[in-house]
């Protein structure tokens, strides 16, 4: 019986190159124990960076053949995504090793720091970055699990997922999409949002009232209507309305280019970043971040160093008069959220998005028809590729040309390119002298060789 991190030493990660499991096992290595994992991607003699990286740390990598797991593993940990049938997970069960999930292993990590685990439907891994950035640029040694990789950390030559710091606190993502977010008991959590998503929103209520009972302290996002139910004190809390009483209220919003300006509590605010969300997620962050200690002039100097995160609109230059930028939005609001950031960049943003699973495509597509057509302006234009297929027995009963046919519908600029090697070729004529090129999705773990292949192209 594992309870604790004290029960185990060598641990084995099934599926290690997943960002989510990359970021466990780095934090293991990180606090004394021998680690080590497999991946279906590994293969011999075939470079991964992922493993490349792992491997630098100190985490032995493997093919997933069961050749890692030894007489001296007393963990095996599994993603959400690793069935019982496989030959691994069969060969712990035959050695009698413990074998936990994922989220099963954060909650121990996190019972074992003062942690502040971040929720809510979009902003996540955005808010996570900003107060870890905030908490180490105060000096007070943090770490954090996440969900993407920090800039900061990736120019250190690592995945940027994890961070073991000597200071008390810790920074999680907890997720709502598995309901493993009922796990986590921490010192301070963190409500940002709350949207349809993975789940209908009587679920979505459901897991964030067991979550907010399980914080000792919380905090949420009074300026959404939702979020807004689980208050637990207003003075912890934040709005970007100024006209509700909360204890942080941003104003005075504006953007040029590619930064952003306000205020928090008059303090003055300007960071790097795109769109009204990302003040948000700012916000979010400096609540906490004041609540536990940190002055709003140290936050606002930290978040002016502010170098954001892998694929959060993810700025690749301009090449002749198109500026590219690539994203991971990949539920109806976080799309709408990162084309109405780009708009003031550029008179004329044309946006890209492969949805991702058959079933969430189906469930959202009303969604993501009201949300993107919300939000796009009169020149602005929207294309879709086929959905992304990861395997299994998904009904295939949905195109994402039915989405493009419900935008036309209404009147948009929409078009269908069901395979995306022709998009970059497609896209051309409708390039004009200023615009902006944005590319959305997420769970292909392809998608970033394309955004390199589109701009190759541009």
């Amino acid at each position: 019986m594992v309870s604790s991190l004290a029960d185990f030493q060598t641990p084995f990660f099934i599926g290690v190159a997943g960002s989510g499991m990359s970021a466990l096992a780095q934090y293991l290595k990180g606090v004394g124990k021998k680690v080590s994992g497999s991946d279906r991607f590994f293969a011999p003699g075939v470079y991964n960076e992922t493993q490349e990286k792992l491997e630098a740390e100190g985490i032995k990598c493997f093919v997933q053949d069961g050749e890692g797991i030894t007489d001296t593993t007393d963990l095996v940990v599994v993603s959400t995504a690793i069935e019982d049938t496989v030959a691994e997970v069969q060969k712990a069960k035959q050695m009698n090793i413990p074998i936990l999930r994922r989220s099963e292993l954060l909650a121990l990590i996190a019972a074992s720091k003062k942690t502040i685990a971040v929720a809510g439907t979009s902003g996540k891994s955005t808010a996570s970055a900003m107060l870890f950035d905030i908490l180490e640029y105060a000096g007070l040694q943090p770490s954090i699990i996440s969900g993407a990789g920090l800039v900061s950390i990736i120019k250190q030559g690592k995945i940027g997922n994890a961070k073991v710091g000597s200071g008390e606190w810790l920074v999680i993502e907890a997720d709502e999409s598995d309901g493993s977010i009922v796990q986590y008991k921490p010192e301070i959590g963190l409500l940002l949002n709350i949207d349809k998503d993975h789940q209908e929103i009587d679920e979505l209520m459901q897991l964030f009232g067991v979550f907010k009972n399980n914080s000792r302290n919380f905090s949420v996002n009074q300026s959404h209507p939702l979020a807004k139910q689980f208050s637990q004190n207003a003075v912890q809390d934040f709005s970007t309305d100024e006209n509700i009483d909360a204890g942080y209220v941003s104003k005075d919003f504006g953007q040029e280019g590619f930064t952003i300006q306000f205020t928090i509590n008059g303090m003055a605010f300007s960071l790097q970043a795109l769109g009204r969300h990302n003040m948000e997620n700012a916000l979010a962050a400096t609540a906490v971040a004041n609540s536990i200690g940190v002055p709003l002039e140290t936050c606002a100097e930290a978040l002016h160093e502010y170098e954001g995160i892998y694929r959060r609109h993810q700025v690749y230059g301009k090449k002749q008069g198109v500026w590219l930028i690539d994203d991971y939005a990949h539920n109806p609001v976080k799309c709408a959220a990162a084309l109405a950031a780009c708009q003031p960049v550029a008179p004329k943003v044309i946006a890209w998005f492969q949805p991702h699973g058959y079933k969430p495509t189906k469930f959202l597509r009303n969604d993501f028809v009201k949300e993107i057509a919300h939000v796009l302006r009169p020149h602005d234009e929207i294309w879709m590729s086929e959905i992304f297929y990861a395997g299994g027995t998904a009904e295939k009963d949905i195109s994402a040309g039915d989405l493009i046919n419900d935008l036309k519908a209404l009147g948009k600029n929409a078009f269908f390119c069901e395979n995306r090697n022709e998009f970059p070729e497609k896209v051309r004529p409708h390039f004009t002298g200023n615009c902006l090129l944005l590319l959305m999705g997420a769970r292909d773990p392809s998608l970033e060789a394309f955004a390199k292949k589109v701009w190759e192209e541009l």
